[in-house]
C-alpha cells in the first residue's frame, strides 16, 4: 500500500476508506498488449471520479511506453 493510500486509509471514517478502497479498485489501467491493473494496485486512488482518460506508462507486461486507457469496471469482482 503507498502512503497516500495509507495516509486516507488513517484519515476517514472506516467505512469511506473501505469505499475508496472498493472505488479504485474498480477502475482499471489497460495497456494496449491486453495487461490490465487496478488504480489501487499500482498505489493510487480514483474515488468519485467519472470520465475515461488516458495516461502514458511503461507497462510491466511487455515494457513498452505507451498511451495507456484507464477506464471505470462496475461489475469487476472486488474483494472485501
Amino acid at each position: 500500500m503507498s502512503a497516500i493510500q495509507n495516509f486516507f486509509l488513517k484519515i476517514l471514517p472506516k467505512a469511506m476508506g473501505e469505499d475508496m478502497r472498493r472505488d479504485s479498485m474498480r477502475w482499471i489501467v489497460k495497456c494496449q498488449c491486453g495487461f490490465g491493473r487496478s488504480i489501487w494496485e499500482m498505489g493510487g486512488i480514483r474515488w468519485k471520479a467519472s470520465g475515461d482518460r488516458k495516461t502514458l506508462l511503461k507497462c510491466p507486461e511487455c515494457g513498452e511506453r505507451s498511451l495507456h486507457s484507464v477506464v471505470y469496471v462496475p461489475d469487476s469482482k472486488v474483494s472485501t
